[in-house]
């Protein structure tokens, strides 16, 4: 993940995404990270994953496609850090994708990406 400002690369991170294997997100219970274009619309200071910052998926094209095909969009992705308690394992988690969906970083870097990026902000996730 790069933490851009204008055109300029402040910062990359090495991510964890959803365990719901390559492609972006269909639906609720996929457990793929969704991709598209979206924006950094509240943040949770009492997540249960160190701190959160929510990703307004799904948007307008999201929500159509999901009832065009009788699915429920999902919701609910952040990007975060470790679960609370489990700070420890820091960059190990790593390892493989392991996520409902979201965007995991280490504690530590989402404490740099919190006071970095405001409400409003957006965002493009791609594959």
């Amino acid at each position: 993940m790069m933490l851009l400002r204008g055109n300029t690369i402040l910062r990359n991170y090495a991510v964890s995404l959803g365990r719901g294997g390559k492609g972006p997100k269909m639906r609720s219970g996929d457990h793929k990270t969704p991709e598209g274009d979206y924006v950094i619309d509240w943040r949770n200071p009492k997540s249960h994953f160190h701190l959160s910052l929510h990703v307004s998926y799904p948007n307008a094209a999201d929500i159509q496609w999901a009832r065009k095909h009788g699915f429920a969009p999902g919701g609910d992705i952040m990007i975060h850090g470790l679960q609370n308690g489990l700070g420890w394992i820091g960059r190990f988690h790593r390892v493989s994708d392991w996520t409902d969906g979201c965007i995991a970083v280490t504690d530590s870097e989402m404490d740099q990406i919190w006071r970095a990026v405001p409400d409003g902000t957006p965002i493009e996730i791609r594959p």
